[in-house]
């Protein structure tokens, strides 16, 4: 795997690849370079066939902390035109993490702000441990979570971002689980650890083609109006999938009560 500044990342032979935020000392902030290199290891790994399960983690107390201090005050001095370039490039790399084939899982503690928050939104799975704080706390500043705001809508509605975008509240890892931002919490480092496992378990029982077609289901149906084009495309994708070579190994290793090749 390639070698990083602000990142790591390493894969087991399994075929789950962790990518670690790896700026302890500042709580894992986003800058220009986290972004450049989150963007450079994600689009390596949705190449990957072989990796079935992504799992995005902190390094140190904090999951991030959001945007990095140094990083703020720089862009007060860019052009409008500097801005919106810099802010798409995080919007790119937030849309790869979340289009990727493979399962994605967020392993979250100490804090996600802003942009961590985003990224813990734009994954398919977050586990949280007890005593992570949330919160999208743009507003305090002049501004808005713009940029993260269509994979956090996704993650729990309308009407949950809203009331949180507008009063940049700080949250516990309950209240993310009720509002649907992380599926699971656990209470410490050895309960992660045991969903951790216990997840990528599921990853590898899953056949890969699927996975990324079950994903796409989402990203492309998510929002539709029922209608007959619907129903035909979605009657398309399944009979896609009874004739793919995944889907008749899986139904022949179900009738013949074996594990499927890909388990």
């Amino acid at each position: 795997m390639a070698e990083y500044e602000t990142i790591t990342l390493d894969a087991t032979r399994e075929g789950i690849a962790i990518l670690t935020l790896n700026r302890p000392e500042r709580h894992n902030a986003f800058n220009g370079q986290v972004i450049e290199e989150l963007t450079d290891a994600l689009e390596t790994l949705e190449e990957q066939d072989t990796l079935r399960m992504v799992i995005l983690r902190g390094a140190g107390k904090s999951f991030s902390a959001g945007a990095d201090l140094e990083w703020m005050k720089a862009a007060q001095h860019w052009t409008r035109e500097d801005n919106e370039a810099d802010a798409m490039a995080l919007a790119v790399m937030l849309r790869k993490l979340a289009e990727l084939p493979q399962m994605t899982l967020a392993l979250v503690q100490g804090a996600a702000m802003g942009g961590g928050a985003g990224l813990v939104a734009a994954c398919d799975i977050s586990v949280a441990m007890q005593g992570t704080t949330f919160s999208f706390s743009e507003v305090r500043l002049g501004l808005t979570p713009a940029t993260i705001s269509p994979f956090v809508i996704s993650a729990i509605g309308p009407r949950w971002a809203k009331a949180l975008f507008v009063t940049g509240e700080r949250f516990d890892a309950d209240y993310a689980k009720r509002i649907g931002l992380v599926q699971y919490t656990v209470k410490d480092a050895s309960e992660m650890a045991e969903m951790e496992e216990h997840l990528a378990d599921l990853a590898m029982a899953a056949a890969p083609g699927a996975v990324r077609d079950a994903k796409n289901l989402v990203l492309d149906f998510a929002g539709e109006q029922l209608s007959d084009a619907l129903s035909r495309e979605s009657a398309k994708r399944i009979a896609a999938r009874r004739i793919s070579d995944e889907g008749k190994e899986g139904l022949s290793a179900f009738l013949e009560k074996r594990k499927p090749d890909w388990a």
